[in-house]
């Protein structure tokens, strides 16, 4: 009797280090696959929306050969931020700064996986409509410190930095912050924060509800996982290597507690951060809003896709807050 009772408990044992280290192993593969900011995301060419057609219409052409002339022509200066957190990240920023006197300015914020230079479109029209642009890299990205991604979460907190390197340098100013992807969920995230009365408005575009949703959703869609156990075997990792919880990183959250007014922006052909993510997020914000569907747009395309209609409705919803 005692000899299987023991057998029965070395077998608990056995079965548990097996669950507990398979447990940590899924977490650690999938949070070096996401958030580690060191390892290839090979993955994203597997999206739908990076499949498209790769031949460029005559106004996309344009529109290249703008940005690449404007790059070449308009130098920015280097800004640094030092992160509030105890890792104490050295953060980048191309800071575009007018010849002329201004009081506007805008913060335009990259994607996943990207960098400040990946903005040169959005910071062009910025810069050419009169305002200062601040193109962070984000924590991880570019020539910023970090070894991890913070999907817009931590990214919050560094977003307050920025601005307050404008404000000091012209308390006077009026700005805008615009983000793409994880950077709208950036600037979503930001917008739940105290923010100062300097920020005017705020421009997000195919950001996503959180970064536990869009984590489910891209597990079902590229790996056909399921949120269990997967996810929160990813999320224990990241608590313990990036410290931050993926089911805290709530831009919808965020954007319920914002006073500041709002534009929401979404293609309509997105599978990657699903259009359906739109509907929620523009109900959830109780501040002057608006938002644009941009018709046969797939994720970040739609500045690309309709830059007419793009722009005039960020002209028109921005220009009601700027003097």
């Amino acid at each position: 009797m005692k000899k299987r009772k023991k057998m029965i408990i070395w077998i608990l044992v056995v079965l548990s280090v097996i669950l507990v280290g398979g447990y940590f192993a899924i977490g650690n593969y999938f949070y070096d696959m996401a958030i580690n900011a060191h390892t290839s995301k090979s993955f994203l060419t597997g999206n739908n929306d990076s499949k498209k057609q790769k031949t460029l219409s005559k106004k996309e052409k344009e529109r290249k050969e703008q940005n690449e002339a404007f790059m070449a022509q308009v130098k920015p200066t280097a800004s640094y931020v030092t992160s509030s957190d105890k890792l104490k990240l050295k953060l980048y920023a191309a800071d575009y700064i007018q010849k002329s006197k201004t009081n506007k300015g805008a913060i335009v914020v990259h994607g996943y996986g990207g960098q400040s230079s990946d903005m040169a479109s959005w910071t062009r029209h910025f810069y050419n409509k009169g305002y200062n642009v601040v193109t962070p890299d984000l924590r991880g990205h570019g020539k910023s410190q970090g070894d991890y991604i913070g999907m817009g979460w931590d990214d919050r907190k560094d977003m307050l930095l920025w601005i307050n390197t404008i404000t000091q340098r012209d308390p006077q100013a009026e700005i805008v912050l615009l983000g793409v992807s994880m950077g709208g969920a950036t600037v979503m995230n930001t917008s739940g924060e105290k923010l100062p009365s300097n920020v005017k408005a705020i421009v997000e575009d195919c950001g996503y509800t959180s970064t536990g949703d869009v984590f489910t959703y891209q597990l079902k869609q590229l790996f056909g996982l399921p949120k269990f156990p997967v996810l929160y075997a990813a999320n224990t990792m990241t608590e313990i290597r990036a410290g931050y919880n993926i089911f805290k990183s709530s831009a919808i959250k965020q954007v319920a507690k914002s006073k500041t007014p709002m534009l929401f922006i979404h293609g309509d052909k997105d599978t990657f951060v699903p259009f359906k993510m739109l509907e929620p997020l523009y109900n959830a914000a109780k501040v002057e809003k608006e938002k644009l569907v941009v018709h046969g747009a797939g994720h970040g395309e739609s500045e690309k896709i309709n830059p007419d209609l793009y722009w005039s409705h960020v002209w028109n919803f921005v220009g009601k807050y700027m003097s």
